[in-house]
């Protein structure tokens, strides 16, 4: 029996249904390579035999989502973190070995292999249950706000094509009272017969603000329209039922948005995150599942860069100070930074002041947000470390 190495380093490449280990040693050459099924008792197994071919196995995959979250709970119950190795990179490596087949054996074995070679991946951390329950909470209200955007769209294209003029009159992403509107009245014909008065009633008994004003607006729009087009009975019931789906998908929203706000701030520091103006509790629970452990930043300047908020150079020769937007960066996080700096700057203070002055020397709208982002990653950055909040005068040093 061939004794046990030192130390090997396996690569995983992450499916749904199944992953493809590879192990190799300090030589490169294959010691293990084999299929396994996304099963705890069949990774359970591969890791026993893994585990056995070396005294030290360095772990790397290619995806830190939901596909592997299995073998990485397995790995943390061992003790074992992964690192993560993005497929740009995989993909870029697999055209300095031989041949040109793409299969998951090759992918493993090349996610094995630059892992050997390289020791500056970062490390996959297993989420605490917080965390957890923020990534699936935000993950969620994020697929419902495209849902309402889908649906919002796609009732003004209906309603365009049979009543232009009531569909112009409203902005029904943010007008609850016009989506209750549809939900009875959709065409001309009905809103005039209905009238200004008996529409106003109908509206209030439904608890629609400024229901005059909305009902006033929906018999103007009837009354510039006197033509039938061709589709409006069909029309006007997709549109009642578009209506009635948006209201109830706002009302999941809401309900949702109170289960993520009540989660994050059980955050200990949650707190400290939501005194920095134009961070909410939504955009705080983002952050917390965007930027991880907060310790593998060794400073504000890789949290900055983590986000894209730090240009990057491109000097060669006698060309330098050539500075460019990152390409590879974390779009959530800084998503994250840049609207809770764009929201920072409505009201007065010492955010709304940099940007003022970002912009009199001659910076754009984004430029002067994403300068401004760059320097509220260095402020809630110090009040993290020194667990305070914000305050807009930063407090005075003692005499000495």
């Amino acid at each position: 029996m061939t004794p046990p190495r030192a130390r090997a380093w396996a690569g995983v490449d992450a499916g749904k249904g199944h992953h493809w280990a590879a192990v190799v040693d300090d030589t490169g050459a294959t010691l293990w390579s084999k299929k396994v099924d996304n099963d705890e008792t069949a990774i359970l197994t591969a890791l026993g035999e893994i585990f056995a071919l070396a005294e030290e196995v360095s772990f790397a995959v290619d995806i830190s989502g939901t596909a592997s979250a299995l073998l990485l709970a397995l790995l943390a119950a061992h003790g074992i973190s992964a690192v993560y190795v993005p497929g740009r990179t995989v993909n870029r490596m697999s055209g300095a070995y031989r041949g040109e087949g793409k299969t998951d054996a090759k992918d493993a074995y090349v996610i094995a292999e630059t892992s050997r070679h390289r020791n500056d991946f970062a490390t996959i951390d297993v989420p605490a249950q917080l965390a957890a329950d923020l990534a699936l909470l935000t993950a969620h209200r994020s697929d419902l706000v495209a849902d309402r955007v889908r649906m919002i769209n796609r009732l003004r294209d209906v309603l365009t094509g049979v009543f232009p003029a009531l569909e112009r009159a409203f902005d029904y992403s943010a007008h609850k009272g016009a989506l209750v509107l549809l939900t009875g009245y959709q065409t001309p014909a009905a809103i005039r017969r209905r009238g200004h008065t008996r529409l106003t009633a109908w509206l209030a008994n439904r608890h629609v603000r400024s229901a005059e004003t909305v009902a006033a607006t929906a018999i103007a729009a009837a009354a510039a329209q006197q033509t039938t087009l061709p589709g409006e009975v069909v029309a006007a019931q997709i549109v009642a039922e578009l209506a009635r789906a948006i209201l109830d998908l706002d009302d999941r929203i809401k309900r949702l948005e109170t289960q993520i706000r009540d989660t994050f701030r059980a955050h200990p520091q949650a707190e400290v995150i939501e005194s920095l103006p134009g961070m909410g509790p939504i955009l705080g629970a983002e952050l917390v599942v965007a930027a991880g452990d907060l310790g593998s930043y060794a400073d504000a300047g890789h949290l900055a860069s983590a986000a894209g908020l730090v240009p990057v150079p491109r000097d060669s020769g006698r060309r330098t100070g050539n500075l460019h937007r990152p390409k590879r960066y974390s779009r959530r996080l800084r998503r994250v930074f840049y609207l809770s700096a764009q929201t920072s700057v409505i009201r007065d203070g010492p955010n709304r002041d940099f940007y003022l002055k970002k912009r009199s020397e001659g910076g754009k709208h984004v430029q002067a947000v994403i300068a401004l982002a760059r320097r509220r990653v260095s402020v809630l950055w110090a009040l993290l470390r020194d667990d305070r909040v914000f305050t807009p005068t930063p407090p005075v040093a003692p005499a000495a």
